[in-house]
């Protein structure tokens, strides 16, 4: 089969691989959509350290190939999203309520870091009927493709942020992520959803996805105006969608005491993240910091399908570009270098 993969840090390319085989409690999925995802290109410029010929890319859906003999809930076939964390359910962090992790930090962040990942014509599943899930009729592969990550991560934000009905949320960055965390603020309830950002493309997408207001932080003062937005008194919940210092300190600043800034920001570069000593109350003014990965895992999957499905949100809009697969190197660089107004590049198999 042919695998678009990591040959070293800043370089990418095609190669031929074997057919993965799945194990007694795994499953093989024919790949027949994907995304790329701005944490691919971290992963390329050595965000987890050098990595060579692995396989790319962890959001894809596609049609189940073979499975393992252990396997009771899907069969060759079954039209499928497979989640872009795919924890060890037996693992002790998942028995203690963080699946996601599987015992380290990136522990359940599996494809592309510490196995093959999904940009190739097959790829491998572990614990399957766990980690997948099936697709309903009427719900379009390109739609359902965001449920692997996008949805499930953006809507993390809002769900860590712990938003009060009809409280106030700042999302930083309307990226996919983002944009996805605005859709999933408004989804639970805030009152007044404001996002942060400068490209147009994206500040228009930020409203048709829930934004009541939008700060260009190229224009304005983003602190000031979201603190003259709250009558001074700052937002219940800041989603942090960037990864960057210098967002994380305006989500510290811009929080309410007793507030939270939900953490769903890929830091792919710094050796550390700064605090604001000051608006953080000098340590005392009871603002909590919530980080989370990517929510893995069947039940997740079938409930943001069953979002889709109700047309609670529609993720497709995201889909800037359309690629087939022998183009996925120009699709990685358009999204790396930010070409062409991309917000979401999705990969035709």
């Amino acid at each position: 089969m042919r695998a678009f993969v990591m040959k070293g840090i800043g370089r990418v390319g095609f190669m031929d691989k074997p057919v993965p085989r799945p194990g007694p409690g795994d499953a093989v999925v024919r790949t027949t959509s994907a995304l790329i995802c701005t944490s691919d290109t971290h992963t390329v410029g050595g965000g987890i350290g050098p990595r060579e010929n692995l396989t790319l890319g962890h959001e894809a859906v596609g049609v189940v190939h073979e499975v393992g003999s252990e396997v009771r809930i899907f069969r060759p076939g079954d039209r499928v999203v497979v989640g872009a964390v795919t924890p060890d359910w037996g693992d002790p962090a998942s028995q203690n309520g963080h699946p996601s992790q599987s015992g380290s930090a990136l522990g359940g962040f599996k494809f592309a870091n510490t196995k093959d990942g999904v940009f190739a014509e097959y790829f491998h599943v572990n614990e399957a009927d766990a980690n997948m899930a099936r697709i309903p009729d009427g719900v379009s592969d390109e739609a359902a493709v965001y449920c692997a990550d996008m949805l499930s991560t953006g809507f993390m934000g809002a769900e860590k942020g712990n938003i009060p009905i009809g409280g106030t949320v700042a999302v930083l960055a309307q990226g996919p992520v983002g944009l996805m965390a605005t859709a999933g603020a408004r989804l639970r309830g805030a009152g007044l959803v404001i996002g942060v950002e400068s490209v147009p493309d994206r500040r228009r997408l930020a409203r048709t996805y829930g934004a009541d207001v939008v700060v260009d932080f190229t224009a304005e003062d983003v602190v000031g105006r979201i603190m003259e937005l709250t009558d001074g008194q700052g937002v219940d919940t800041a989603v942090e969608a960037l990864g960057t210092d210098a967002t994380f300190q305006t989500a510290v600043r811009i929080t309410k005491p007793g507030g939270t800034v939900a953490n769903i920001g890929y830091f792919g570069e710094g050796e550390f993240i700064r605090i604001p000593r000051v608006e953080w109350g000098v340590g005392m003014a009871e603002k909590t910091i919530a980080t989370g990965l990517c929510p893995g895992g069947r039940l997740r999957l079938e409930r943001l399908l069953r979002l889709v499905q109700a047309g609670r949100v529609d993720p497709t809009r995201l889909t800037s570009h359309r690629f087939g697969f022998e183009e996925t190197e120009r699709a990685f660089e358009i999204l790396d270098k930010k070409l062409d107004n991309v917000v979401k590049p999705l990969i035709l198999f």
